[in-house]
């Protein structure tokens, strides 16, 4: 598997070397042993979950608080998305960055989230499916919520047309009311809880 840094730090793309015969395909997609000498700190599942999307709908900016914090490690396991990751922790030097990859099934790429770094995402395919596994359980009331369409992020979704939302991510605080809200984490916040070390 291939790990690469993106400019949020933290967030990394994890792409397998499938092996390929006359049958299919098989790879990886996950290996703790990998995952902890390269980020340098554990990453336990608590739970995975499943969103299946229909084509243009526009799913995020979601993150979790902290406590309880939750990083993520999303593939895109049918069809194709365009994956946007924010970094939303106060204090970040890449507060309000964010980077875009498209995750199709095809090429098994996954993209690793840590706590206070929020994420989205717009399907480009009918029945497109991702998949999440979260270090935490979910608990009530602690999601973020951010308008995956506030002008300040200008994030590049490249819809053509006006994607599906959900009333809820319609309307959602922007980073800005977010910010007086005092919901989102800072970055020494997540950094106690996941021992991140910068590389």
């Amino acid at each position: 598997m291939r790990y690469q840094q993106t400019v949020i730090p933290g967030v990394r793309t994890i792409t397998p070397e499938p092996i390929d015969d006359i049958r299919g395909s098989f790879h990886e997609g996950l290996r703790a042993d990998e995952f902890e000498r390269e980020m340098g700190y554990p990453f336990a599942p608590r739970q995975i979950n499943y969103s299946v999307s229909k084509r243009n709908t526009l799913r995020g900016i979601h993150g979790v608080r902290i406590p309880p914090g939750q990083a993520k490690y999303v593939t895109c396991v049918r069809g194709a998305l365009r994956d946007i990751v924010v970094d939303l922790r106060i204090g970040s030097p890449a507060f309000g960055e964010h980077v875009t990859h498209v995750l199709d099934a095809g090429s098994g790429r996954s993209v690793y989230i840590p706590e206070g770094v929020c994420h989205g995402f717009l399907a480009l395919t009918d029945d497109a499916c991702i998949s999440y596994v979260l270090s935490s359980t979910h608990v009530p009331g602690t999601q973020i919520d951010i308008n995956p369409l506030d002008p300040d992020l200008a994030l590049p979704w490249g819809f053509t047309e006006p994607p599906l939302l959900s009333e809820k991510d319609a309307g959602a605080p922007t980073v800005a009311e977010a910010l007086s809200a005092g919901t989102l984490a800072t970055w020494e916040e997540a950094h106690r809880r996941d021992h991140f070390v910068p590389r």
